[in-house]
């Protein structure tokens, strides 16, 4: 039976092990109370991050000192997925309902313009949200980003199934194994995605990909980090398409990268990428 304890410790463990002072905090939106994790200083451009689905903000344990340097960084629990943000007020329906939400989260923070980046589904919500309202995201990075410019293989969704059905701690690391090729060898992170199988399991939305004439209408500066093995879908027609519909894209593939681990494997190139990008 699952034991949400379990998983928020696990989270918390993770928190601790961010490199830099960080600050817990909930914003209330019309959907719900969002939890933030602030850091850097208070004065310098602020950056958003969404996190892959399933992974929290806890997720940003390798990128939060670097990033942290020169800006002030929100790491945002997203609706509708795991950890401390709660869909308690209006229900979360469709990817609209996510990009209103998102905007509500920035008004609770009193930003008006902000950088955004997002890894996975979070690169996906980022995406829709910078076309949504460009006039308030100076720039984008997206990390290995899903639903955006191609679908999952069918190979990684069938993989994926039996996961999601019946959690367990061996099916989430299995799968995490299976599409990075090993475990984390940190071994806080290691037992936080075990966990994860004892996390309370909000119902997904669907992610419905952005029309090719909203993405060849963008004007936001946007980075596009690919990850060279991702399993989740197929790099080179993700770069292809990306190159051919963002104006304003500069894609970038990791060779030796993976999907899921693409924050935390290699952090010291995805965070000087994410840093010149930025900057």
């Amino acid at each position: 039976m699952a034991d949400s304890n379990v998983f928020f410790a696990a989270y918390d463990a993770v928190l601790g092990q961010w490199p830099v002072k960080v600050e817990a905090v909930d914003i209330p939106t019309p959907y719900g109370r969002t939890r933030t994790h602030v850091c850097g200083p208070e004065d310098s451009t602020p950056l958003v991050l969404l996190p892959g689905g399933g992974t929290t903000s806890v997720s940003w344990f390798a990128n939060a000192e670097a990033l942290a340097e020169h800006h002030r960084v929100y790491a945002v629990d997203l609706l509708g997925d795991l950890g401390h943000t709660r869909n308690d007020g209006l229900p979360l329906r469709s990817g609209q309902d996510l990009t209103a939400w998102l905007g509500a989260v920035l008004d609770g923070l009193g930003l008006d313009s902000v950088q955004l980046c997002g890894h996975s589904y979070g690169g996906w919500t980022a995406l829709n949200y910078a076309l949504h309202a460009p006039e308030r995201v100076s720039r984008l990075a997206l990390l290995d980003p899903t639903g955006c410019f191609a679908g999952l293989r069918s190979a990684y969704v069938l993989r994926a199934l039996p996961m999601f059905a019946r959690p367990t701690a061996l099916r989430m690391l299995a799968f995490h194994r299976w599409e990075t090729g090993s475990l984390p060898e940190n071994p806080v992170w290691r037992e936080f995605l075990a966990a994860t199988a004892d996390a309370p399991r909000p119902k997904a939305i669907r992610m419905r990909r952005p029309r090719a004439e909203d993405l060849k209408a963008s004007t936001v500066e946007t980075l596009v980090l690919l990850a060279g093995r991702s399993k989740a879908h197929d790099t080179r027609q993700v770069a292809a398409t990306a190159r051919k519909l963002l104006p304003h894209a500069d894609v970038t593939v990791l060779e030796q990268a993976s999907h899921h681990s693409l924050p935390t494997e290699q952090p010291a190139v995805v965070n000087r990428l994410l840093k010149d990008f930025l900057a």
